[in-house]
């Protein structure tokens, strides 16, 4: 159906309509479903190939059963695991709004992700549309040891306890820190905070290999429970061992993006750059790098920008902030990220705990859905599910519940307000006036959508950054780059025919779109077009021959962020004006 659909909108036909006295010639047809109107009925049969003398049909292109997925500007990032590990349930978070995919690394094995990754690929097929994966490494774990009592041990508060470096087993006055990183970087009045912050130590002194600590928060220490330090930088690298080899497999295996647990300073994201470089094989496409802001130490001096200006994305990690930070603090600290990254046109994920109820429950709190409103109205690029779709009872309730958020939130006349309140300055760039000018051209003929090609996603990150009040259409001439874009705020990626946009493309090297003939267009630009008006139809972005589009390229083909051209095309082709086509 879609080689027809293709073929309709080649001949300007794909809405319904052909101007009277109008001879369109094609060739190579082949017998193809459509639906034809006859006496104003609609009805569904096969038409014939137009005979030599160039007689045409009229089809009318239904929009895609899955149009609503193209409605939304906020994406959706959903975690897999248990509850969410066959190809069924995958296919239907996807339907449900999923747009990217988390694999967590720091559960299950390498090669259980590796299954995962096969069957998101299959459901991308069978949906001819990009969809991002997410490889998320663990980073360090930083514990205290374990007890004598199996059950732990009540820190009562003002009682003095000790950490330090034996490791004989720990009792009532002290236990086993196995970091000596901590040791070294702690001083007095640093705090410490055990197993997400239910017991709270006070440092009030220190000696070779331990800290003296007073009890401020009283409570229960069992074995293993994690240790935050919110007031030190610790001396340590943000990859272990397992996270380096993870890395090297996630690479392998072909994620999208990576995401860097436990960043402290911007010399974290060097050191993972650097490793990304030294284990790409020859030729591979890299991938994209996201960091997740959990430490108070991103928000010295000018940290969070250069955190942001060395990574290709953020994520909000609300979880670990929340435990070192005060609760108060986290949605100033999500705004001012979220800031950040949109002056600096960088997507940004906002996750944990925002439907965290809907792991047990079928709806979400009342609470929960305010907060996952707060971070669309903040204009957050993606918001995220962990457990409530790796682990919880309804996996596809959750996605569904945040797309139904997301559409009730964009339909607000206040968002686009609120949104437009924070709008960042272009930069002084050709690309940058190409986009806002594109921008304010498609508010002004009310078109459907700005269509941007482009070469590694530079110019649509810029389109994505104006915050446009129409659907970012990316045409790109790599699987790769659309997958990472499928992140970003409003765009949603497509991939032109194989030999055009002037690439040699091979059909193996990008996604099967039912091999859609490939009509002769008149230049390079012409056929640049032509793709623009194919992928609006097949995403369901147009409704009516007359709906326009605003597309960007550059000139010359293949030179990165090379934005320089404008033009407004109907949807029925770049040909096609005032109800007349004319195809030579």
């Amino acid at each position: 159906m879609i080689s027809a659909l293709f073929l309709a909108i080649l001949s300007g036909t794909a809405f319904g309509f052909v101007p009277p006295g109008l001879t369109i010639e094609r060739s190579r047809l082949s017998p193809l479903e459509a639906t034809v109107v006859t006496n104003g009925a609609v009805e569904s049969k096969t038409t014939p190939p137009p005979s030599s003398s160039g007689v045409s049909f009229t089809t009318v292109a239904a929009a895609p059963k899955v149009a609503q997925r193209w409605r939304k500007s906020t994406k959706q990032v959903a975690t897999l695991g248990p509850a969410s590990s066959t190809f069924e349930m995958i296919e239907k978070l996807f339907l449900a709004g999923a747009d990217m995919f988390r694999l967590n690394f720091s559960h299950g094995s390498q090669e259980q992700k590796k299954e995962l990754l096969i069957l998101i690929r299959q459901v991308e097929q069978k949906y001819s549309h990009p969809i991002a994966i997410l490889g998320d490494l663990q980073g360090p774990k930083l514990r205290v040891g374990e007890f004598s009592n199996p059950n732990g041990e009540v820190l009562e508060k003002g009682q003095l306890f000790r950490l330090d470096l034996d490791s004989s087993k720990g009792d009532k006055n002290r236990v086993q820190l196995p970091h000596p990183e901590i040791i070294s970087a702690s001083e007095v009045g640093h705090t410490l905070l055990v197993d997400d912050g239910k017991v709270k130590l006070v440092v009030s002194g220190k000696g070779e290999g331990h800290l003296n600590c007073t009890v401020e928060v009283a409570g229960r220490i069992k074995d293993r429970k994690g240790v935050n330090t919110p007031d030190s930088v610790l001396e340590i690298s943000p990859l272990t061992p397992k996270d380096r080899s993870d890395l090297k497999y996630q690479i392998e295996i072909g994620v999208d993006w990576i995401a860097l647990s436990f960043v402290q300073t911007p010399a974290d994201i060097d050191e993972i750059n650097d490793l990304i470089d030294e284990m790409l094989p020859e030729n591979q496409y890299r991938p994209a790098l996201m960091a997740k802001i959990e430490k108070p130490s991103c928000f010295y001096d000018d940290n969070l920008q250069q955190i942001v200006a060395k990574c290709d994305g953020i994520m909000v990690a609300r979880g670990d902030l929340g435990v070192e930070c005060p609760p108060e603090d986290v949605p100033l600290l999500q705004k001012t990220i979220i800031n950040e990254c949109r002056n600096q046109g960088k997507p940004v994920v906002v996750a944990t705990q925002m439907l965290e109820s809907m792991i047990e429950n079928p709806t979400p709190t009342r609470a929960e859905a305010s907060d996952v409103s707060t971070a669309i109205y903040d204009g957050a690029d993606a918001i995220m599910l962990s457990a409530e779709s790796a682990a919880g009872k309804y996996p596809e309730e959750s996605v569904t519940m945040q797309q139904r958020i997301i559409n009730r939130v964009e339909s607000d006349p206040h968002y686009r307000t609120i949104l437009h309140t924070s709008d960042f300055f272009p930069n002084k760039t050709p690309a940058d006036a190409i986009i806002t000018a594109a921008r304010q051209i498609a508010k002004t003929v009310e078109a459907k959508s700005i269509v941007c090609f482009s070469l590694r996603g530079t110019t649509v990150l810029r389109a994505s950054k104006t915050r446009p009040s129409v659907p970012i259409l990316a045409l790109c001439p790599f699987k790769e780059t659309a997958r990472q874009l499928a992140l970003a705020w409003g765009v949603y990626p497509d991939l032109p025919q194989a030999g055009s946009y002037g690439y040699s493309v091979t059909e193996e090297n990008m996604f099967d779109y039912e091999e859609p003939m490939v009509e002769a267009a008149s230049d390079d630009f012409d056929l640049v077009l032509r793709n623009a008006c194919r992928a609006a139809l097949k995403k369901g972005l147009v409704s009516d021959p007359d709906d326009l589009l605003v597309v960007t390229a550059g000139l010359p083909f293949g030179t990165p962020g090379a934005a320089n051209i404008i033009r407004i095309v109907p949807a029925a082709g770049p040909t096609c004006w005032d109800g007349v086509c004319r195809v030579e």
